[in-house]
């Protein structure tokens, strides 16, 4: 049973949220101007933080001409001791994009340690050499304490790589998996982004399995949206995710988790996180009595009989 209730929906206008808690503060990171910051106490009210790049990544123009700092789909992780913040750079509709990286020791932005480092590009895919998009990027730490990078949107679906220790760059001999998949029109140039809608893999850990969360079909269409979440799970990081009927994700498969309703248009690119016991999801929403603005909502994971998320 799908239930479709807000239990807290936030009137702060977001893409693409992602949180972590660092000492009783929660931050929220997402799509904007040098990568829109947010904290919170509680999440629920949530105070405006400086941005993380007050000027552009020095490297951006090479990759997205003319970059003008809107960046997108920010991911962030704590490991040994320091806060890596997984970023994109691209121009819309094109896969002229790179996966970035910033380290910093502190998110309180009042700590006199506080200062993100870029570290430059992790992952990077050109036009008519690759059919895949370095956009929205996850990291995740396998049961062996291995990390790996999930990344991706439209072409031929979401990637997984494993990076070095270093969290930094693709590891070598290089290993790389296609996690999700959607069928696309073979008659397509290269360069279109295709008609196999998905991106924003989000992996989480839980139960013994990895779920894989990812967004399908429209965003950024206000009223014409039609993002909507789905998953599989697995027993290995690599896959293969099956769905809920035993269809693989790189075969099209995919649970529904949340969709539009009669207040949002569309809803989607969620991340999932446990906070003090409790496992949440964030995503954003365009709202309908904004006229499709993208708003933040949090709601709580439960677990069903077989283990499959469902959304409180």
């Amino acid at each position: 049973m799908l239930i479709t209730s807000v239990v807290m929906a936030q009137d702060i206008v977001v893409h693409d949220p992602v949180v972590i808690k660092q000492k009783d503060t929660y931050y929220l990171f997402c799509t904007g101007n040098g990568i829109s910051v947010y904290s919170s106490k509680d999440l629920k009210k949530w105070d405006k933080q400086p941005q993380v790049f007050k000027e552009k990544p020095v490297w951006a123009d090479g990759v997205a001409a003319d970059f003008k700092n809107h960046i997108w789909a920010p991911d962030v992780s704590f490991h040994n001791n320091t806060y890596y913040l997984y970023y994109s750079v691209s121009a819309f509709a094109k896969n002229t994009s790179a996966i970035g990286v910033a380290i910093n020791t502190t998110l309180d932005p009042k700590d006199k340690n506080f200062k993100w480092v870029d570290q430059g590009i992790v992952i990077q895919s050109q036009p008519n050499r690759d059919m895949w998009n370095a956009i929205d990027p996850n990291l995740i730490f396998d049961e062996n304490n291995t990390p790996w990078l999930s990344f991706g949107s439209f072409w031929e679906g979401l990637k997984l790589v494993k990076l070095n220790p270093d969290l930094k760059s693709i590891a070598e001999p290089q290993e790389w998996h296609t996690i999700s998949k959607r069928k696309r029109s073979f008659e397509l140039a290269d360069s279109d982004p295709g008609d196999g809608a998905l991106e924003a893999p989000f992996i989480f850990k839980k139960n013994g399995y990895y779920y894989q969360f990812l967004s399908w079909d429209l965003c950024c269409r206000g009223e014409k949206s039609t993002y909507k979440v789905v998953v599989g799970r697995a027993k290995n990081v690599t896959g293969p995710y099956v769905d809920k009927e035993g269809k693989q994700l790189d075969q099209g498969g995919g649970t529904l988790v949340v969709q539009g309703d009669e207040n949002y248009f569309g809803v989607g690119h969620n991340s999932a996180y446990t906070f003090d016991g409790k496992d949440y999801m964030f995503y954003h929403a365009y709202e309908k009595k904004t006229n499709g603005t993208p708003k933040l909502v949090v709601r709580e994971i439960q677990w069903d009989a077989d283990l499959w998320p469902v959304l409180k």
